[in-house]
């Protein structure tokens, strides 16, 4: 068992967590936003990113560092908190982006995390392998096994205190990537990256990041914390979340204001492109689109990284906030509409449902069916996975609007889209207490249907019958032929409010 990291809430996958930096000696709460810092442009001062956002760890790269001979020596003399004037938790990494890009770097495992020991780093990363999307699978197998040379020189390496990141990579293959957790998991290492999804993420590929970053958690553990290596849109953070990922480091808010582009929880902007300022931050509510272009281009370009920064941390506070209210995939359902891409990704981790919901709460706050996409929801397949545990009288009415005067039906119960059926004295209970609307869609009529078979299924001698307000045909299909069908919607019955 890894000691260093607790969770405290989950909801989802998502988790709140306690992350142990003993080296900094702090204590990160996660899920948590790692800045990243340039040592050579310091677009935002460290020592603002602690006091002014609230950042508790930040990433640097000790490659360059170590290439520069006049950052190598500050860090050697004074320490990497002294040189960026940090106090918090500083994670380094080690190159591979570098890797990646040329082909090549002068450094070793060995060598770059004797090096991040040097300069203070509370977290050290070895040369991993960024295998990217769509690699052959024969390559991606192959860096799998320079990856995991890398963690086992790492194992050799006295890093004292620091904490060390066991990458997990494995390209767009999902029985590599979990095979890949589960090797870093049998590690002693500390903080689990999962690489390479950068090219997912600026390609829109938010499916499959989703089942990237699936198939490493189905092989990482539980008290495995996870970090998703270069990904800090905040457009994305509740769906990561949601995922189990507990780490995330952003250049964007730096990269961007460079480009003049202004970033919200939808999506991107271009600052010469914006007539209003769709936020309160203190950058927004001092400035106008027009006082902003107006500044002169390093102060444009702080004033941009800094409200980029205010709306990524917010984001960061209210998926926090999520998790704590139990209503994480709520958000995760808004987030999913700002694109047609986030869609695609929240719809691939539906496909995750079964994974979701074995960390999945019984007991949380209100859902909220608000989409087709509310019916593949974890809750709705533990509610029909639990229906084999009900007691079925031999005459059984399932009723949408309740009870019928007169009735010779041994009991009657509700039926409600998406779950399907349940008893009366259940209605209190999660997730049945949920907010649904009036006008069903065909998603949850099907949903339903499947709860009846479900439990048709398990009590085969019943003498079952359904009374629906006009279900789709497509619904009513996966009803099995021995249920008697009432369509109220034809009676015009609504007897009794549920």
């Amino acid at each position: 068992m890894r000691d260093n990291f607790e969770v405290r809430d989950q909801d989802a996958a998502g988790r709140l967590g306690e992350l142990t930096v003993p080296r900094a000696g702090v204590t990160v709460e996660t899920p948590a936003l790692l800045p990243v810092v340039n040592p050579n442009l310091l677009t935002v001062e460290p020592a603002r990113l602690e006091s002014e956002f609230g950042a508790e760890i930040l990433i640097t790269n000790s490659y360059i560092v170590r290439n520069d001979d006049d950052l190598r020596e500050r860090a050697e003399r004074e320490g990497l908190h002294e040189m960026l004037g940090f106090e918090g938790a500083i994670m380094t990494d080690s190159g591979s982006f570098q890797l990646a890009e040329y082909g090549e770097i002068d450094t070793t495992t060995r060598e770059i995390l004797a090096f991040q020991r040097e300069i203070g780093s509370d977290v050290g990363t070895p040369v991993d392998v960024p295998t990217p999307p769509d690699a052959s699978r024969e390559r991606a197998e192959a860096d799998l096994e320079t990856t995991a040379e890398a963690l086992a020189d790492a194992a050799t390496v006295d890093v004292g205190d620091m904490l060390v990141n066991a990458p997990v990579q494995g390209a767009t293959y999902p029985d590599l990537r979990e095979r890949a957790g589960r090797e870093a998991a049998a590690t002693d290492f500390d903080v689990f990256p999962v690489g390479a999804v950068v090219p997912m993420l600026n390609a829109y590929r938010y499916d499959d990041m989703v089942d990237a970053v699936a198939a490493a958690k189905r092989g990482l553990d539980a008290d495995c914390p996870v970090h998703l290596f270069g990904a800090g849109h905040p457009m994305m953070f509740a769906l990561a979340v949601a995922l189990g990922c507990d780490l995330f480091d952003s250049a964007a808010y730096a990269l961007y204001a460079r480009d003049g582009r202004y970033l919200t929880v939808s999506g991107t902007e271009h600052l010469d492109d914006l007539e209003y300022l769709p936020c309160s931050c203190p950058i927004c509510h001092e400035y106008d689109p027009a006082g902003l272009r107006a500044a002169d281009g390093d102060e444009r370009e702080r004033l941009l990284a800094e409200h980029n920064l205010h709306v990524t941390f917010e984001e960061m506070r209210r998926v926090k906030g999520a998790i704590r209210d139990g209503d994480l995939l709520e958000l995760v359902e808004q987030r999913a509409r700002s694109h047609p891409a986030m869609l695609d990704g929240y719809r691939a981790l539906l496909d995750h449902a079964p994974q979701l919901e074995r960390e999945d709460h019984a007991s949380k706050g209100t859902f909220f069916a608000v989409s087709h996409e509310s019916a593949r929801r974890p809750e709705v397949r533990r509610h029909q996975d639990r229906l084999d545990r009900l007691a079925v009288p031999d005459r059984l009415l399932l009723s949408e609007y309740g009870a019928p005067s007169g009735h010779g039906y041994d009991e009657v119960w509700r039926v409600v889209p998406p779950f399907g059926p349940f008893p009366r004295a259940l209605s209190e209970t999660y997730p049945l207490t949920a907010e649904t609307p009036d006008r069903t869609d065909a998603a949850a009529e099907r949903a339903a249907a499947e709860g009846v078979a479900a439990l048709v299924a398990a009590n085969p001698d019943a003498d079952v019958t359904l009374a629906h307000d006009g279900w789709h045909g497509d619904a009513l299909a996966l009803v099995p032929t021995s249920v008697t069908l009432e369509d109220l919607s034809a009676l015009g019955e609504r007897n009794e409010s549920p």
